[in-house]
């Protein structure tokens, strides 16, 4: 996972004596997920009847398709859901066998326990009702004026933009914050301030005058209202058209999604006298004061259209119609930990409305999320310890130094690319930093308090725990080590930036990473994630930054050009896919994602060449080696997706949906061959039409 805002960015950026005497049951009760596939290709969930040049996704995946439902609790369903369920699942039994130990109060492990055990204990929490939530909502209540609004909504700023998530790249509080390494002089972290305020994934859920929007936006209205009544606030119907109408002006001046990943668009910076002149309307000193931020005299304004229109809004709406947003966003982010009727009012707005999702998941899956979220590198070193052998480690980092070899060996034998640009990147690819499996050095959450029994002030106090770990970088070294992603995570990072990549242990596992079956296969899947990764410090936005992590186009222009002509080859590639009669894949917007996917594919092709030692690799059940290989990455990309989630990750993510990703492999002369595919089939593409970006 990359592209530009959210990875360029995100670098920057017991036997518990105080457990509910009626213990929730253990996460065991949990009916068990699916497990993953046997070790090897599943020929059983091939579909043989499709030719391989015509859906090369649904050949490898076609049976597995028709026969597998998506689980009611889930959006989309497919290899890596199976191996984030089964992680889960491993998780919830060491988070149970924390909470069972007698760990010594305040010890991480003890912490851990009593977050996920307060969580669990639904009955404690429909006892309190709402509450925990009172004194935010009474001191909301007594905002009075311009600075006391200033100082409500600095209070709300935390370091919460999900960067690493494409779906989420802006914060439902006024505005968003990173502690980043700053991208033109990379030895100092920054703060950067980001587009905020709105609760639907995107301005163009506000915008967009299509009637399936229209019918989002109305149910979203009476959502705003529902949660007003169970909170027992009145006039809840003309107050949610007030809320609604506020957060409609909000959208109008947002920055849109492509504009928002243009680094060089967003590289803005303010001083403390830009912000009060070019973003009149709010009372900055009181706002920064409140978020923590007063003694920090520039920002990285990402978006300045946005924060001048929103300060704007500050002022130009009435203080009655702020606090009633203030009052239905501080209620929408505790609802899950409120009681039942607010969980599941929430859950069938973002839930079945966004998403099309059937049923609420489990508690005990939501309770991992919140120790994840809360104490996620304490749970990641119980799960190492278990579920991640130095083996795995040491085979990892094996496959990830023949990646790298391979990538250097492309470089030197680019026809089109200078010398001077040629040295400048095999420096660049020298300098990068590859964790594998987790950080050499772990979180310290000394300083994070957990009350048992007390699930909404756990949660509270973790957000700012976090907020204040990320304002304590300002003025020190950048850590070019930290890492982005828990150790439990499946998923992987290139952050470039930092010139830097985190591999999870999560996603080095089963039946991504295997070491029962053929190498070969590994590097069809992991392999091709860790190109992938490994080729975002050298794609269209990567190339913006040299072997530093300092914003300088270290290409010549003749170079870049070239480079910019095959992205524009791919970007038509994806126009044409449609997985609705009525829309089709935006390939601007996943161009990013789709270089990477082309040119990881083929470094990890010469990888797995390279690792034969010159010599082809044993047939195993019936295939050759080329074929274990690309079969292996089509299986990677298994997946099935609700109609209303599909739609839309289109407007929001920077991926193309999977099966066209799977469908890359249409680009590499070594497939052709291996499949037979031929002129005529529908993958086909003449060579030079074949994208070749590396």
């Amino acid at each position: 996972m990359s592209a530009a805002m959210k990875t360029l960015l995100a670098c920057l950026l017991a036997a518990c004596a105080s457990a509910p005497k009626s213990a929730p049951p253990a996460p065991q009760a949990a009916a068990a997920p699916a497990a993953p596939p046997e070790a090897g290709i599943d020929r059983a969930g091939m579909d043989s009847a499709v030719a391989p040049g015509d859906d090369f996704f649904a050949y490898a995946n076609g049976a597995w398709s028709k026969s597998t439902a998506i689980p009611p609790d889930r959006s989309s369903w497919g290899t890596g859901g199976i191996l984030a369920e089964l992680t889960a699942r491993r998780t919830a039994d060491l988070i149970a066998e924390a909470a069972r130990t007698s760990a010594p109060e305040g010890s991480e492990v003890r912490k851990v326990g009593d977050t996920y055990n307060t969580f669990m204990d639904e009955a404690a929490i429909e006892a309190k009702g709402l509450a925990p939530l009172l004194p935010q909502l009474a001191a909301i209540a007594a905002i009075s004026d311009a600075q006391s609004l200033a100082r409500a909504l600095g209070k709300t700023v935390r370091a919460d933009v999900d960067v690493l998530n494409s779906t989420n790249l802006h914060t439902d509080n006024i505005f968003g914050l990173w502690v980043a390494q700053d991208l033109d002089d990379p030895q100092r972290y920054a703060p950067f301030l980001l587009q905020g305020g709105l609760t639907l994934p995107d301005r163009d859920y506000y915008t967009d005058p299509a009637p399936r929007m229209t019918a989002i936006r109305a149910k979203y209205q009476a959502h705003i209202a529902a949660m007003l009544k169970l909170a027992a606030i009145p006039d809840q119907g003309p107050k949610a058209a007030r809320i609604f109408d506020l957060e409609h002006r909000i959208a109008e001046v947002h920055l849109s999604r492509t504009d928002s990943e243009d680094v060089i668009k967003g590289n803005n910076h303010w001083s403390r006298g830009d912000l009060e002149k070019r973003a009149p309307g709010l009372d900055w000193s009181a706002f920064l004061d409140a978020a923590g931020l007063a003694r920090e005299g520039q920002f990285v304004v990402w978006q300045p259209g946005a924060l001048t229109g929103i300060a704007a809004l500050v002022k130009s709406q009435p203080l009655s119609t702020w606090k009633e947003w203030l009052a239905f966003h501080a209620i929408s982010r505790a609802a899950a930990f409120l009681p039942k009727a607010f969980v599941e009012e929430r859950f069938n707005f973002f839930g079945k409305t966004l998403s099309g999702t059937e049923a609420l998941r489990a508690r005990w899956k939501r309770a991992i999320d919140v120790t994840d979220d809360a104490l996620g590198e304490a749970v990641g070193k119980l799960y190492v310890a278990r579920y991640f052998p130095p083996a795995e480690k040491a085979r990892a980092e094996e496959m990830v130094k023949n990646e790298l070899a391979a990538f250097a060996e492309r470089i030197d034998k680019l026809a089109w690319m200078a010398p001077q640009t040629k040295e400048r990147a095999k420096a660049k690819l020298k300098a990068l930093k590859v964790g594998v499996g987790y950080p050499d050095q772990w979180r310290d959450y000394s300083g994070l308090q957990v009350v048992a029994g007390d699930a909404l002030g756990n949660a509270e106090r973790a957000g700012l725990f976090e907020l204040q770990r990320n304002l304590g970088k300002l003025g020190r070294p950048v850590d070019r080590g930290e890492w982005v992603m828990n150790p439990q995570l499946v998923n992987a990072v290139n952050l470039p930036a930092m010139n830097a990549l985190n591999f999870p242990a999560a996603i080095l596992q089963p039946p991504y990473f295997d070491p029962a079956r053929p190498v070969v296969m590994d590097y069809g899947a992991t392999g091709a994630t860790i190109g992938h990764e490994i080729s975002h410090s050298f794609d269209d936005e990567g190339a913006l930054f040299d072997a530093s992590g300092r914003l300088k186009n270290w290409w010549t222009e003749e170079d870049f050009a070239h480079f910019k002509a095959s992205s524009e080859q791919l970007v038509k590639q994806y126009d044409g896919y449609r997985p609705f009669a009525d829309a089709h894949v935006n390939g601007k917007l996943t161009v990013s994602e789709n270089i990477a996917d082309v040119a990881g594919l083929a470094a990890a092709y010469d990888a797995y060449r390279l690792s034969q030692g010159g010599k082809e690799a044993p047939t195993v059940q019936g295939l050759t080696g080329d074929q274990q290989f690309y079969l292996s990455f089509a299986q990677s990309w298994r997946n099935k997706i609700r109609e209303e989630a599909a739609r839309q990750r289109l407007v929001t993510d920077s991926h193309a949906p999977a099966e066209f990703r799977a469908d890359t492999v249409r680009n590499q002369d070594p497939w052709y061959a291996a499949f037979g595919v031929a002129p005529g089939q529908k993958l086909y593409l003449l060579p030079q039409d074949r994208v070749r970006v590396w």
